[in-house]
């Protein structure tokens, strides 16, 4: 696989800063909530360093997926548990879906002081705001699928709690059966997560609400 140097100088900054954001917003959820964890590590902050992991940033650089830090928790100080588990797992996509919104009507704005020549090309900024946009639309759209360990599966698992052996299997086995259709979907014609439609529609979507022309 190449390695573009200057594809990923525009792609680095929307990944850094969405995966900071998403932990962050978890850490910050999981402490309000009542759980100190996070923060007696640390992670209740917007430092990067706190919150990527080396070699799962290492493998999204160079093949398109990879992982953060998990924020750990500890249920039993929570207020509510069984509310506030959902409200720790939502907090990482929604802050997601928020950042890309933000990042949405700051390129708008950028965008209507400059008088842009599309003959041109893309410019580096005009491509590090698009790449940004549609990554955090992407990890979004992405951690709310309910398979182990992403975010959507807290909703899954919580239902099936009342199912001892098939909630710890899921919970056990979810991350071989992520990994296997990650890889199932780079190496097979097949696409096990069809996503990139929906992040079409919601990043172009935006942007054509607050005013931004294509």
């Amino acid at each position: 696989m190449d390695f573009d140097l200057l594809r990923t100088l525009k792609f680095l900054p929307g990944i850094v800063l969405g995966l900071t954001v998403h932990e962050f917003s978890h850490a910050l959820m999981a402490s309000r909530c009542g759980d100190t964890t996070s923060k007696d590590q640390g992670r209740v902050t917007l430092n990067p360093l706190k919150h990527i992991d080396p070699l799962g940033f290492v493998i999204l650089l160079i093949a398109g997926f990879g992982w953060a830090k998990p924020v750990e928790f500890n249920e039993k100080n929570l207020k509510n548990p069984k509310t506030d588990v959902l409200k720790i797992a939502a907090a990482g996509p929604v802050s997601n879906a928020l950042l890309a919104m933000v990042l949405s009507v700051i390129f708008v704005i950028w965008m209507s002081t400059i008088t842009y020549d599309y003959s041109k090309g893309s410019s580096f900024i005009f491509e590090v705001f698009r790449y940004g946009i549609y990554i955090n639309w992407g990890l979004f759209i992405f951690n709310l699928i309910p398979i182990p360990p992403l975010d959507g599966s807290h909703f899954l698992l919580s239902y099936f709690k009342k199912y001892p052996a098939l909630y710890k299997g899921l919970y056990k086995y979810g991350s071989f059966l992520l990994f296997a259709l990650i890889i199932g979907s780079a190496i097979t014609p097949v696409n096990f997560f069809p996503i990139w439609p929906a992040i079409r529609f919601l990043g172009d979507g935006f942007l054509s609400v607050i005013g931004f022309r294509f």
